[in-house]
């Protein structure tokens, strides 16, 4: 059996979104140690957000909350968490969103800088005790091809189920100016 081609329209990026689900709490929740710390935001701030975002984001593609007004990321925006190092710099971000009795993992990333050093384990941990607060019956998160490729391992070995997978893409937004075009440098940027 063979599949199907379809071409992108140029100037746009394809990626395979894996939908996942978590529908009971993981008996135990440990959390590794780390020299890092969360931070939940009282206030989101756009122009603090937008920059931590694309620090975090702008290698696997983030662009969403770019594109948006400050009113619409104000009225999109979930519970911030900002990750930071001993010294109190910014290195990462959580964004959970709570609807009822979900949570839906909406962003959660480190600065390229911290890859493969064991500090995804820790925030993936800090990130479900998070998620998994009071009253909460199920947690959520979409994750794709563009994403870190660990990403999708860790979230199945964590008790992550997939529930669905679509096809989506979008005009290229290194080439909109949202991101910088040396962003991303794994995904070919056609002009």
């Amino acid at each position: 059996m063979s599949g199907s081609l379809e071409k992108l329209p140029p100037g746009h990026v394809g990626a395979v979104v894996t939908f996942l689900e978590m529908n009971a709490r993981p008996d135990a929740l440990k959390t590794p140690p780390s020299p890092l710390r969360l931070e939940r935001w009282d206030h989101i701030d756009p122009t603090r957000y937008r920059g931590l975002f694309r620090r975090v984001g702008a290698r696997w593609l983030w662009f969403s909350r770019l594109a948006m007004s400050d009113s619409q990321l104000l009225e999109k925006a979930g519970q911030v968490h900002e990750v930071l190092d001993g010294t109190g710099v910014s290195v990462g971000m959580v964004e959970l969103d709570f609807r009822a009795d979900t949570c839906m993992i909406l962003f959660l990333g480190l600065v390229p800088g911290l890859a493969a050093q064991g500090h995804g384990r820790w925030l993936f941990a800090e990130t479900l005790r998070l998620a998994w607060a009071p009253g909460v019956a199920r947690v959520r998160v979409h994750t794709c091809t563009l994403d870190h490729p660990a990403a999708l391992p860790a979230y199945l070995r964590a008790g992550f189920t997939a529930a669905g997978r679509a096809f989506e893409s979008f005009p290229d937004p290194r080439l909109a100016g949202l991101l910088p075009r040396d962003a991303a440098p794994q995904i070919p940027l056609l002009n």
